[in-house]
């Protein structure tokens, strides 16, 4: 195990984020200690908004065991493992069934919390079983037993997901290549700035990003924070952005959408008091 005071901005996707204290752990006896006192759980940093004043709570990563998975993806694989690795393992292998969640950013766990996805498909369809660490204990799930949702999942309070197994289908690498091809293409045109990924859940039946387009938002900017030119549902980070001019960016979309923020955020984050 590792203890280390970091600023999250280095472990965030969007680049932000102020000073933590990082437990990395590799073990169960390790999740164990790290959960003694309250915590948060940071997978890959992406999906994210941290506060510049960073937060109070203990940051726990998962790593070592949390993290590993056999080279055939027949058994558990760990919610520390980096989901586009993942993939391409698969599509190595032949196995179909994660295709739909190609260029997501995220570990495993992460995916499995939000059940992240894309039109499609989401990380519930791929899942058999998912072992989640809660009340000092590991306990096995049944996918329909954690109430996946559009963007959303429900785990036991507090519960950590340490390892997943995935319900894939013997194919071709071919077809598993040119399924991920299909998915990548359907999202061109996604910045290649830092971001958080979609900032905004699509209302029913519409686009998130559509909308925001529609309203004439695109390359609206607060600081160093810009709503991207190419996704309106992308806000990027144009290089020394602050969680709070992002956070203003989140607001003034909203003064005019009623949608609701597909990011997490972390910590206290106001928006700044500008014209936009």
């Amino acid at each position: 195990m590792r203890v280390e005071h970091l600023p999250l901005a280095r472990l965030t996707t969007l680049g932000v984020g102020g000073m933590a204290e990082v437990w990395t752990v590799e073990n169960l006896e390790d999740l164990k200690k790290a959960t003694q006192a309250p915590y948060r759980v940071l997978g890959n940093g992406s999906n994210l908004l941290v506060s510049d004043k960073g937060v109070r709570e203990r940051v726990i990563r998962l790593s070592g065991e949390f993290a590993a998975w056999s080279p055939d993806l027949s058994g558990w694989v760990g919610a520390g493992a980096l989901l586009p690795s993942l993939l391409q393992a698969a599509a190595r292998l032949g196995l179909s069934g994660l295709e739909g969640l190609y260029g997501i950013p995220a570990q495993v766990g992460g995916a499995v919390r939000m059940n992240a996805g894309t039109r499609f498909g989401e990380m519930k369809d791929a899942l058999e079983a998912v072992e989640v660490f809660h009340d000092g204990a590991l306990h096995l799930y049944q996918p329909h037993e954690l109430g996946f949702g559009y963007r959303r999942s429900a785990l036991p309070p507090g519960g950590i997901v340490t390892r997943v197994r995935f319900r894939l289908s013997p194919t071709s690498p071919e077809a598993v290549q040119a399924r991920m091809a299909l998915v990548d293409g359907a999202r061109k045109g996604q910045p290649k700035r830092k971001s958080a990924g979609c900032a905004f859940k699509n209302p029913p039946g519409d686009s998130a990003g559509r909308l925001i387009d529609a309203m004439g938002l695109k390359g609206t900017r607060v600081g160093r924070a810009m709503i991207s030119h190419e996704h309106g549902n992308f806000l990027v980070n144009l290089g020394g952005a602050t969680a709070a001019e992002l956070f203003a960016l989140v607001k003034r979309v909203q003064s005019v959408l009623p949608l609701e923020l597909e990011w997490e955020v972390w910590g206290e984050v106001e928006a700044p008091e500008v014209s936009v």
